[in-house]
């Protein structure tokens, strides 16, 4: 009995949509390998998201990231969208999640989808653009994770193959560069959708997430911190280019209300009312702090009078004791004024 009891306590410990989301991936994938197996068809309309035919099966949209087509992808999936999701649904709640999963897999769907028929208009090649690839799994749903870790603990360590060690932030860009690869050399389908996944992940979370303070019942939408902008993704040399052309489109949006206005204080307190939310805060404070360091090193380096000279931060420390009053100017009186005058105007 205790054998069988820890198997379902596990599984009644996990979260409702984490439950629902990892049963329907097993039911669907197996679903279509199932089908694959018996009739040896390779492309389901009806289950995979296929743009030639996905006109007549609109909830493809949504419906093709439960299908992985090979025991391989059901496996690393398996191994980790559970445990991703079953962590931010303890820290959003249940509804932030859903939504969460929902926009993360079926906008980078729709875009992949536009996106060949663009193709197709300008090569007129409807066998590969149209019916030559079908969309499916769950790649954009697993960058959109990696775009909320990187919000959420950007400066935490994580081991790769059990030996090497990198930071949460550079996972995204990593596996966004992966994709560029596999597109650039033909692999299009499903690989580009890992590129539509991080920006649409990105946007959501930045600009229409919401966040609820319990403590003071306030509502929030996204996150405005410097460490989440569009700029921390790229290198400091595209970041003017990138703080002008976002700046512009984050005042027209504005301008016609498709981005929902927060409240003018610290949004990252949203987070610390949910389970896990302290260490999140932590994190993201630790990584402003390191950027306002580097900054202010960067300042007094820039700002040292002579290279043997103190630096800045150095001499901000040192009290300089207060200059003396200089004495006050006395006007010369009239005597004076004339015995000057007489002996400037006296020859050499």
């Amino acid at each position: 009995m205790a054998i069988l009891s820890s198997p379902l306590q596990y599984l009644t410990s996990v979260p409702p949509v984490t439950r629902a989301f990892v049963a329907a991936t097993l039911a669907v994938t197996s679903l279509y390998l199932w089908i694959q197996w018996s009739t040896g068809t390779v492309y389901i309309p009806w289950l995979t998201l296929v743009p030639g035919s996905s006109f007549f099966y609109p909830w493809t949209f949504a419906t093709s990231a439960l299908v992985e087509v090979t025991i391989i992808e059901l496996l690393v999936t398996l191994a980790v969208i559970p445990a991703s999701l079953r962590y931010f649904e303890r820290l959003w709640g249940t509804v932030e999640t859903l939504k969460f999963i929902v926009v993360c897999v079926t906008v980078p769907n729709i875009i992949a989808f536009a996106f060949n028929w663009i193709e197709f208009a300008a090569t007129r090649n409807a066998d590969l653009f149209l019916y030559g690839m079908q969309y499916h799994g769950q790649m954009a749903l697993f960058t959109s994770i990696l775009v909320a870790f990187t919000q959420l603990i950007p400066e935490h360590q994580v081991q790769i193959l059990g030996f090497y060690k990198v930071r949460v932030k550079t996972l995204p860009m990593a596996y966004l560069t992966f994709s560029g690869v596999m597109t650039l050399v033909g692999f299009q389908c499903p690989y580009i959708v890992i590129q539509f996944g991080w920006f649409v992940s990105w946007i959501y979370l930045r600009f229409y997430k919401r966040n609820t303070d319990v403590a003071s019942s306030t509502t929030t939408y996204g996150d405005r911190s410097e460490t989440f902008a569009l700029t921390s993704w790229f290198p400091p040399f595209l970041h003017p280019v990138l703080s002008a052309v976002g700046n512009f489109v984050h005042k027209t949006a504005t301008r016609f209300h498709l981005i929902p206005m927060s409240v003018a204080h610290d949004i990252e307190s949203g987070y610390s009312q949910h389970p896990g939310g302290a260490r999140a805060e932590a994190e993201r404070r630790r990584a402003l702090a390191l950027k306002a360091l580097d900054q202010r090193l960067a300042n007094s380096a820039t700002n040292s009078p002579t290279p043997n000279g103190p630096s800045t931060s150095q001499s901000s420390r040192v009290s300089l004791p207060t200059p003396a009053t200089p004495p006050v100017d006395q006007k010369a009186s009239p005597d004076e004024t004339d015995e000057a005058e007489t002996a400037s105007n006296e020859p050499e």
